[in-house]
């Protein structure tokens, strides 16, 4: 893909770890994606670089303006750095500090907008009409998907053995550049998206209820993946490809988040750890043996993890 040839002087070609302690406790082989090891600490920078690497001088003349959750932040600050461009990121209130000045520090100018994505998201597009800037979607963009995808790629050549590949979903960029990386070229692997039981459109679409929009359920400690309404591209990319779509529950993720820093020693976010938990957990099917898992980034806000002990609890082992 031409992709990986445009994101590979950017990007880390992050390690794909086998973990005995995963292997014991899930009774399956486990491999980690490490993308929370990558530049900017996420794999979004692949996505934000693939597209700002093929917009045009008349297309960065304006800028570049971007909403995010954090990471597709810090991605399209890095791109638009490398490319000597002005950006302007809308990020939720609530975004934790270490991704905003993780912004900030890339040269963007970050305004604090609205209490989610998608409230973000409307204020950046308002922007956007009135400055004439170039706006880089997080997820609904093919040029982004195809940057994302080159993770799954890279899993392929590093691991062939795997037969399953978990991934967090949020508004369906990693997961549908996955499905367009791995289906391609090996359609027996099973792609698995997860998403937090309080903020699951995607599942909730995949599964056919209410036409596949719902109300914002809850707050999330996986806040890269709360998107209340997934991309219209990547949707229908997930719904013709993807094996199964799953949620798992608050304490879940916090337990994961624990889970890799005790006996991992890795820091993980809450996106990255829904994925994490659905191994941990034991939601996959039984016929995966050789599990494959996309830990998406590790831009985490340390202050929260009392708030993961409050939230968790102890993974259950294999049996």
């Amino acid at each position: 893909m031409e992709a990986s040839v445009k994101v590979s002087e950017f990007v880390h070609r992050t390690p794909c770890k086998m973990s005995t302690t995963f292997n014991e406790c899930t009774g399956k082989n486990v491999f980690l994606k490490l993308e929370n090891l990558q530049k900017t600490g996420s794999f979004k920078i692949r996505g934000a670089m693939n597209k700002v690497s093929q917009l045009s001088e008349a297309e960065c003349e304006k800028g570049l303006i971007a909403a995010s959750a954090g990471n597709h932040a810090q991605g399209v600050a890095y791109a638009g750095k490398a490319r000597n461009v002005p950006v302007t990121i809308f990020m939720p209130i609530g975004t934790p500090e270490t991704k905003v000045n993780a912004t900030k520090g890339y040269g963007a100018t970050v305004k604090l907008v609205g209490q989610n994505f998608d409230e973000a998201y409307v204020a950046a597009r308002e922007e956007q009409l009135r400055t004439g800037a170039t706006f880089i979607h997080p997820f609904d963009d093919l040029a982004v998907i195809e940057g994302q995808a080159t993770v799954a790629m890279e899993m392929l050549q590093q691991r062939p053995e795997i037969d399953t590949i978990v991934v967090p979903a949020g508004g369906g960029g990693l997961l549908a550049g996955t499905l367009l990386a791995v289906k391609s070229t090996r359609p027996d692997i099973r792609v698995i998206g997860v998403q937090s039981a309080n903020s699951s459109a995607m599942v909730t679409a995949y599964k056919g209820k209410n036409g596949g929009l719902i109300p914002f359920q809850g707050k999330t400690i996986a806040e890269g993946i709360n998107v209340k309404v997934p991309g219209k591209l990547t949707t229908q990319i997930i719904h013709s490809l993807v094996d199964d779509m799953i949620t798992v529950s608050e304490g879940e993720i916090a337990s994961a988040i624990l889970f890799m820093l005790e006996r991992e020693k890795i820091l993980i976010e809450g996106a990255a750890a829904a994925a994490v938990s659905a191994v941990l957990n034991h939601h996959m099917p039984s016929a995966s043996r050789n599990v494959g898992i996309i830990v998406s980034g590790g831009n985490f806000d340390i202050s929260k993890l009392a708030e993961c002990q409050q939230m968790s609890f102890q993974v259950p082992l294999a049996k």
